[in-house]
């Protein structure tokens, strides 16, 4: 026995790092969202951060799969975004069978609250906003712009609604009804997500749901999240809930969209074919950014 020991007090001295590694065991994954919700495919001209579902399904699951990571806390930063992204990261969050506890930071409403609701706890900073239930559908109307560069679009379609996303022309009376009913659809299940995950009744959700942003302070008093406090506060609660004392903390690096893929393409479009190398103006870079979305666009946001 006093060789063993003698042994292993050699070996923490010529090789520390070795002897850490193989001891830990209770580790907190703590992973980072930062940015609009959306798909891959969606990502803006604009640039900046985003969250896709690829990134959490990658992240969740290597969490998932390392035995040693034993809860996991997501820093929640986002005003929401894109309806279906957001349902796709519920989908994956729901296959985690490790406690998970959501850290808000400066803003998680709309989507942002959607994939929150249904973790095992929610922690937010007093000031965080959150909240804003609700869902906005968006289909523009370019009719005034192709008039503007001289632009006539001839339309031959197979049914009367087949046009109605294409942003040539105003809607109808019934076609908004359409939308109006599609977006009906999408809140409701918004309310269902929240209802079922922060254990509310659905009257209540609904009183709640005016699309209005909370504070952390007004979110507490309302049920809508567990806890005040910041990172530590929701790495903390997780250990608890895992059962575990005196985790190491392994931080997830969100990876940015590459520079290249933001410059030279979004939605497979070349923007060196769309503009030459002659600079744009501010009118035109909107007017690219517009042309090249898919519609209409669902969002909890």
């Amino acid at each position: 026995m006093q060789r063993f020991l003698l042994l292993m007090t050699l070996l923490a001295l010529s090789f520390p790092a070795l002897v850490s590694c193989s001891c830990i065991e209770n580790k907190i994954a703590v992973i980072s969202l930062n940015g609009v919700i959306q798909e891959e495919s969606q990502l803006s001209l604009f640039g900046g951060s985003a969250i896709t579902p690829h990134d959490v399904r990658r992240d969740l699951q290597r969490a998932q799969n390392d035995s040693t990571v034993k809860a996991i806390v997501m820093q929640v930063n986002t005003p929401g975004g894109d309806v279906s992204a957001c349902q796709e990261i519920v989908y994956e969050l729901e296959r985690v069978k490790k406690p998970v506890v959501i850290s808000m930071r400066s803003m998680a409403t709309s989507g942002g609250y959607y994939i929150s609701a249904r973790a095992n706890k929610i922690v937010a900073l007093p000031t965080t906003l959150t909240g804003s239930i609700g869902v906005i559908s968006q289909i523009p109307n370019l009719q005034g712009l192709f008039e503007k560069v001289g632009v006539k679009m001839a339309v031959i379609k197979s049914g009367k609604y087949k046009d109605m996303y294409s942003g040539t022309r105003e809607l109808t009376a019934e076609e908004v009804q359409i939308m109006q009913k599609i977006t009906d659809e999408m809140y409701s299940r918004f309310i269902d997500i929240v209802a079922d995950g922060r254990h509310i009744s659905r009257d209540k959700v609904e009183e709640l749901a005016t699309g209005q942003a909370y504070t952390g302070n007004e979110a507490k008093a309302l049920g809508l999240v567990d806890e005040l406090g910041g990172l530590q506060t929701a790495i903390d609660l997780a250990a608890q809930l895992a059962g575990i004392q005196s985790p190491q903390i392994e931080y997830y690096q969100q990876e940015a969209p590459g520079l290249l893929k933001l410059l030279t393409g979004v939605g497979g479009v070349n923007l060196e074919n769309l503009t030459g190398s002659r600079p744009i103006s501010a009118e035109q870079f909107v007017s690219l950014e517009l042309l090249t979305g898919a519609y209409p666009k669902f969002l909890y946001r």
